[in-house]
């Protein structure tokens, strides 16, 4: 099994239903940078006990992952995290429906030190609250759900009604030092809709996606990398910023100013492997 990156370096986190273990393996070798263990969305609530001690199992024989928890206030949450908040093993804690940074501070009382948090965001409330959210320390990251905001805001899940609310997320995130969010799950399976999707992601600033089955992984990850076109690109700028180092510097009539340099740096870091 890899060593997991961290949640600021990951831009692939692949879900697999917290009560269908045989899968657990499977999604592990499909390359996510991350898996998450569903105890939610993917878990009819019959099946939540079941789903928890599959999870449970699977870290207790080594199996590095994350888990998406049951949201706060449902009758499965506390026992979740009583469960599962002290296993070593957890990777970090999806936490569904995040409104209050107070119910992060909180959680992250309750669980083994070093387990990185991610609060998805899912609703207007959630995205109002997004900044106070992202700036709390035990939150590593953000992500969003695009499907229950749009149906919290009743809208379609188009880019135009959910433009608001995913540039408000990487704006939080940014201002508050932390890794770009990352976007919500392509619920068409084709692994061109997710590298579709990814790819948008990108341009509006995301740093990874959710992913519900394996096919989604590689296409999505590829997204994420800058192309041999930017690459190439940014190395002509910086190569035009050495030999000018002071003030701004044309390159095939453009200027190319400090934040334009900058940008190069970034996508020369994020085709090298390095967080940015």
């Amino acid at each position: 099994m890899s060593v997991p990156r961290g949640a600021a370096l990951s831009s692939t986190w692949l879900f697999v239903p917290g009560d269908r273990p045989e899968r657990f393996a499977k999604a592990v070798a499909s390359g996510a940078d991350q898996v998450i263990i569903d105890l939610e969305d993917a878990v009819a609530p019959k099946a939540k006990a079941r789903a928890r001690r599959a999870a449970l199992h699977w870290l207790a024989a080594g199996g590095e992952s994350w888990v998406r928890v049951n949201a706060p206030g449902t009758p499965w949450y506390d026992e979740d995290i009583s469960v599962l908040g002290s296993s070593a093993a957890l990777r970090g804690i999806v936490v569904p429906k995040s409104e209050r940074a107070s119910d992060l501070v909180a959680l992250a009382g309750r669980v083994a030190p070093g387990t990185e948090l991610m609060a998805l965001i899912e609703s207007a409330r959630g995205v109002l609250s997004a900044a106070a959210i992202v700036d709390c320390e035990p939150v590593a990251r953000l992500a969003f759900g695009a499907l229950d905001f749009a149906l919290d805001i009743d809208a379609d899940d188009g880019d135009d009604a959910l433009l608001l609310a995913r540039s408000t997320l990487v704006i939080a995130s940014r201002a508050a030092g932390k890794p770009a969010p990352v976007d919500s799950v392509t619920t068409n399976l084709a692994p061109t809709a997710a590298a579709s999707d990814a790819r948008r992601a990108r341009a509006l600033g995301f740093g990874g996606k959710l992913l519900i089955h394996p096919a989604q992984v590689a296409p999505a990850a590829e997204a994420f990398r800058p192309t041999d076109h930017e690459v190439e690109w940014a190395r002509g700028v910086l190569d035009a910023a050495r030999e000018t180092p002071n003030g701004a510097v044309g390159k095939d009539g453009h200027m190319l100013d400090r934040p334009v340099v900058e940008r190069a740096r970034r996508i020369i870091g994020r085709a090298s492997g390095q967080n940015a």
